[in-house]
């Protein structure tokens, strides 16, 4: 393949030309790709110039996203569903069938599911995946918590996979351990950050206190799962936005799940996020698993949804991606490490309008997840990773979205180029 490569008529999403200092309402781009970097991208003229020696490639109108990001997964824990019993619904069930699965983890069972996932994160077109791993034992390293540190330098290159240590918060409540584990974290290798469950039934402000404390001392962001409920006098959203303006907290924040902020009265919940807009807080929602847990009784249909308030979260400028969760175990028997996935069943819980020009950024933006993970993007310089999706439309996406052609450092990593592609290209208008 030629070190240059063109093209032409693509169909980039309106977030991203508007963050790029594009006009929006550009239909069709024409992008230069030259040495597996991002050379040029412009808007689709006739007769345009490229570059020479380039290869071209007329994308008629296809749709093209960045590499993905799937900000919120367990990779120790999947694919172990198939080998437990009947699992009582609800969260508090699934964390109880899971504990006891785990007595029998090993490394190379953890390392041959996580391995798994991570693969078919890959083939979806996945550059950034951030798995949590369950961290009970204050004395002791969970076994994943290694496996996952060597898969992380095994897909170096591939995928780049951060590890959440996904810490019950009662073992917060003394500072001193509290400082123990995010030392534990921080001399752990690159990718890790400090995390916390934080629930109302383990709830307490000084111990998320002494988990902010730790992380800032240590110099860890932090993700935590807050509120995965619908018990409307959660507060760890809220709480943690107040501490993070008191201990004044720089490194950035992500608080996954929010579930209760559905359950709560809307003003009450408008104020929380009001809070939450002027702190470094990302939120990420779980469509898939959310709905699968919660309000969760055998034989009932559930009445109530446990999505957090995309939209009023996105109105108030807060950062928010979705992302798959869960993954084929106790919480969520669905799932395959794609994000389109994830944000399909988001798209439609949620009624999320435009989804392709003003939602897709939510399983894109890297730059999201922290100060140390990447910038926009697809900017002139960046790595030409792409995902073309040639069978999905603006009015339907993320619908037939399956068959796709994934390029990173502008080579086809997976998927099949239409041979229809490979034709000069010509002037094309696309709604």
């Amino acid at each position: 393949m030629s070190s240059h490569l063109t093209l032409c008529n693509a169909r980039l999403p309106r977030w991203l030309l508007a963050a790029l200092g594009q006009r929006s309402e550009m239909l069709l781009s024409r992008l230069e790709i030259a040495n597996g970097r991002i050379a040029a991208i412009g808007a689709e003229t006739p007769g345009l110039p490229r570059s020479f020696g380039s290869q071209v490639w007329d994308l008629q109108g296809a749709l093209v996203l960045p590499t993905m990001v799937d900000a919120h997964l367990h990779l120790d824990k999947a694919f172990t569903l198939e080998r437990m019993g009947a699992v009582k619904p609800g969260l508090l069930a699934a964390i109880e069938a899971m504990m006891v699965d785990k007595q029998n983890w090993t490394a190379a069972d953890v390392r041959r599911r996580a391995g798994q996932g991570l693969q078919w994160a890959y083939e979806a077109g996945v550059s950034h995946a951030r798995s949590h791993c369950d961290w009970w034992e204050p004395d002791s390293v969970p076994v994943a918590w290694e496996v996952l540190r060597e898969l992380a330098q095994e897909w170096a290159g591939r995928v780049l996979l951060e590890r959440v240590s996904l810490i019950p918060l009662h073992l917060y409540e003394e500072r001193g351990m509290a400082m123990r584990l995010a030392k534990q974290v921080a001399l752990s290798g690159a990718g890790a950050l400090l995390g916390g469950f934080v629930h109302s039934t383990n709830w307490s402000p000084q111990a998320l206190r002494n988990l902010l404390e730790a992380a800032q001392q240590h110099g860890l962001d932090v993700d935590l799962h807050v509120d995965e409920e619908l018990n409307p006098a959660a507060q760890g959203l809220a709480t943690t936005a107040a501490l993070l303006k008191e201990l004044r907290f720089e490194a950035r924040v992500v608080c996954g799940h929010t579930c209760a902020l559905a359950a709560q009265p809307l003003e009450q919940a408008l104020r929380t996020l009001d809070a939450v807009a002027s702190t470094p807080i990302t939120m990420v929602s779980l469509p898939v698993t959310n709905l699968l847990l919660q309000d969760a009784q055998t034989g009932i249909t559930p009445r109530q949804r446990g999505l957090t308030l995309l939209k009023e979260a996105r109105a108030r400028g807060i950062p928010l991606m979705i992302s798959s969760d869960n993954v084929q175990d106790p919480f969520c028997p669905l799932g395959s490490f794609d994000p389109l996935e994830a944000l399909t069943t988001g798209v439609a819980a949620a009624q999320l309008t435009s989804a392709f020009d003003e939602w897709s950024d939510s399983v894109c933006r890297r730059d999201w997840l922290g100060h140390g993970v990447g910038r926009l993007p697809l900017q002139p310089g960046a790595t030409a990773d792409l995902v073309i999706l040639p069978q999905s439309s603006v009015s339907g996406f993320p619908s037939r979205s399956q068959r796709r052609v994934v390029m990173r450092e502008g080579r086809v990593s997976n998927g099949e180029p239409l041979a229809a592609w490979f034709s000069p290209c010509i002037e094309r208008s696309v709604a």
